[in-house]
């Protein structure tokens, strides 16, 4: 895999603006969201299929889960803030999330 490269702060804020949810949490180099499902069965649904996605991408999210509430913060270790990677994760995340919420 190819080095990630660290995105500018313009970078991450059009990001946000355009993808409903994302913030950037407070004293982070990161971008975050929070997911809420209908049941537990969906949240965890929803980790299961993303853990496969990081795995292929070698590209790990932060994420904490209490029933059906999925918490993630993305952020690019190698490059000390986000990366493409992580803009990446985000659009998979959302996209796999609508799956579970219809």
């Amino acid at each position: 895999m190819a080095m990630a490269n660290l995105n500018k702060s313009q970078d991450i804020e059009s990001f946000i603006k355009k993808n409903t949810g994302w913030g950037v949490p407070k004293g982070r180099k990161a971008i975050a969201k929070k997911f809420v499902f209908k049941d537990f069965n969906a949240a965890f649904g929803f980790m299961t299929r993303i853990a496969m996605i990081a795995e292929q991408m070698n590209h790990h999210p932060e994420w904490f889960n209490v029933y059906n509430r999925v918490e993630v913060v993305l952020t690019t270790h190698d490059v000390g803030g986000v990366s493409d990677n992580d803009f990446k994760m985000a659009r998979i995340m959302d996209s796999f999330a609508k799956k579970f919420l219809t």
